[in-house]
């Protein structure tokens, strides 16, 4: 295995980056862009931007955030949120994102997956999974931001997906997103056991102890933290210096 990446992710509602849990109760943090930096310079191997309210009002806001964080920050950025056809992801690449995470309008039409695959490279095509629990080691996808109920089981629908071109997961667990308890660690086993592109495994990391658990049990390839650096419950460098000692190849930061 690599290096393990260490992602920050920033959920944005309009212009502001939000945190809630469970994705609901949704509170404002500050500006995205002045965390993201933050970040940046702190270290992080990417950064992710999710608008977490596109698929409800029918847009992506995001253009304008992410071309303004291009100029200043120097590491790969996802970008998902009402990215509906492959003119939408053309138009954030261009702003500057590396790849686009698409969740709710790829469970609608699945060809979008190939799509984009097809125009950009599977490397640029993530696949964004909200997943719920609904009965021992079986998970549900949702969409539209944890609220919306689709009747597909997570590990069927991402071999799908990977069959389809999509280069990366973004898994998130909406139990755990915001509780700082931890991944959903059998969560990730069932889905890295079944596809081999690499998983981000979202929702839960409130300890350094949380990201050695995923990585060595779960067999994530990297970690998407949000409350844990926004509130400051720990630092990039310490949780960079937490995985070297666990053992995780981690990439050199100076």
């Amino acid at each position: 295995m690599g290096n393990i990446r260490l992602i920050a992710r920033l959920d944005i509602k309009g212009n502001n980056l939000i945190k809630g849990i469970h994705l609901e109760g949704l509170r404002v943090v500050g500006s995205p862009n002045a965390f993201a930096l933050n970040y940046y310079r702190q270290g992080v191997d990417e950064i992710i931007y999710i608008d977490c309210v596109a698929s409800l009002y029918g847009r992506n806001s995001l253009t304008s955030i992410v071309s303004a964080a291009a100029k200043d920050i120097f590491v790969p950025m996802t970008v998902g949120g009402g990215i509906r056809s492959v003119e939408d992801a053309t138009e954030i690449l261009r702003a500057g994102a590396d790849k686009v995470a698409v969740n709710t309008a790829a469970v609608a039409n699945p060809k979008l997956i190939s799509d984009i695959a097809r125009r950009f490279g599977s490397q640029c095509m993530v696949l964004s999974v909200e997943a719920k629990q609904v009965d021992h080691e079986r998970w549900e996808v949702y969409t539209d931001n944890g609220r919306e109920r689709t009747g597909i089981d997570v590990v069927t629908w991402v071999k799908k997906a990977v069959d389809n071109g999509a280069g990366e997961i973004l898994l998130t667990s909406v139990d755990r997103e915001g509780t700082r308890k931890g991944f959903d660690i059998n969560l990730v086993r069932a889905v890295t056991g079944e596809v081999s592109v690499p998983l981000i495994a979202s929702g839960g990391m409130g300890k350094s102890e949380d990201l050695i658990a995923v990585v060595k049990e779960g067999y994530a390839d990297a970690v998407a933290m949000a409350d844990v650096l926004h509130y400051e419950r720990d630092s990039l460098a310490n949780i960079r210096k937490f995985a070297e000692k666990a053992g995780l190849g981690v990439r050199k930061y100076e």
